[in-house]
């Protein structure tokens, strides 16, 4: 039965999905194709993370690295500066170390 995704998956996956017995048809996105499918991907591996359990949380966190990493390389962005800039908003807004949770403002 044909199962259609429409989603931006990893390199070897068409391989593996054939080397199953199965087939699959592919295409090969345009840079801003890509850039918006790797927008969509954070967004789906950010769920993946949100429904794992501790068994799977690596593994989801790894995947949602890969995604990063995948933007951070097409847009051409210097990881220092990312670094800099998650620096100076835990400065000037604060981390999660004290798990303040917000229940309301007025």
């Amino acid at each position: 039965m044909k199962q259609e995704y429409h989603k931006l998956v990893r390199d070897k996956i068409p391989e593996i999905i054939q080397n199953s017995g199965l087939n699959c048809e592919t295409l090969t996105l345009s840079e801003s194709e890509y850039r918006e499918a790797l927008r969509q991907k954070v967004v789906e591996e950010a769920q993946e993370i949100a429904e794992a359990d501790e068994e799977n949380l690596i593994t989801e966190l790894a995947d949602i690295y890969e995604v990063i990493h995948a933007i951070i390389e097409t847009h051409g962005i210097n990881r220092e500066l990312i670094i800099q800039e998650q620096i100076r908003r835990r400065n000037e807004r604060g981390g999660f170390q004290k798990r303040i949770k917000l229940l309301w403002t007025e």
